[in-house]
């Protein structure tokens, strides 16, 4: 297999008909997070988070399998109560693309869809649409999403920043506001980021080579993964979303997704 260093371009992908591509979803996930320790199984209308992430990726259309890949055997065994598929993986993987990885050497696909473990309201709608983005997207290696963003967002370092060139490819990820402006263009102009949603469609080749890459600096500055595929050269493709994210980092969060749930707007 081809790994490429980090400043080298990789080459143009390649892609089969949209008919012949064979895409799984994979959801990795840590327990050990910082903020909310044991993140995927937290009760959540009576079931837990890892769960509802899993039967919402069951429902895309474009997807053949769903697995979790976990660093500890209190999520798998989770997994496997409701009925899940689920695999240890090491507890040393920096990122949960380096997790997804390690299983893909076990698995025959073409596309792999990252599905974070604490977005217990992804629409299957949009695994299915980055799917088929990737697959009519020959140049594209990633494919991700973004929304509109609010103005008191642009500031939150929990909400991730994208700007998009010309041609819906990624330029950059940021916790900060960007672009910047100066003192000229200060309240001039609307804002041109976008608020980014962590899920990601990857070729199974370029997330293969990705794990291969050591961690990158403006990956490590931003503690921002994807920032290590456009530092490497690989391009990212990016659709809009009219759905807005509503992942779990806070406490916060988690009670306002409990009563979103508890109130009937998702099975």
């Amino acid at each position: 297999m081809l790994v490429f260093a980090v400043n080298a371009v990789p080459p143009v992908a390649t892609t089969n008909t949209s008919e012949e591509i064979v895409a799984i979803a994979a959801i990795p996930a840590r327990y050990e997070a910082t903020r909310l320790p044991g993140k995927p199984l937290l009760d959540i209308a009576g079931r837990t988070m890892i769960e509802h992430v899993y039967n919402r990726a069951a429902q895309a259309t474009r997807i053949s399998r769903v697995l979790v890949a976990a660093d500890d055997s209190r999520i798998v065994d989770a997994v496997h109560s409701f009925g899940g598929d689920a695999y240890m993986t090491s507890q040393s993987h920096r990122s949960g693309s380096d997790r997804l990885a390690e299983l893909l050497h076990k698995l025959e696909c073409d596309i792999v869809v990252n599905v974070q473990c604490d977005e217990p309201l992804i629409e299957p709608a949009l695994i299915d649409a980055l799917v088929n983005s990737i697959a009519h997207t020959p140049a594209a290696h990633i494919a991700t999403a973004y929304s509109n963003i609010e103005e008191e967002e642009l500031q939150d370092p929990n909400t991730v920043k994208v700007v998009l060139d010309q041609h819906g490819y990624a330029l950059y990820f940021s916790r900060a506001p960007i672009p910047g402006g100066s003192h000229r263009s200060a309240g001039k102009h609307r804002p041109v980021s976008h608020k980014h949603i962590g899920v990601y469609a990857y070729r199974r080749s370029a997330l293969l080579e990705l794990a291969h890459i050591k961690p990158t600096p403006l990956e490590c500055q931003e503690d921002l993964e994807q920032l290590r595929a456009l530092e490497s050269g690989y391009r990212i493709i990016t659709i809009e979303t009219q759905t807005p994210s509503m992942g779990i980092d806070t406490i916060g969060d988690l009670e306002k997704v409990r009563r979103y749930i508890s109130n009937g707007a998702h099975a």
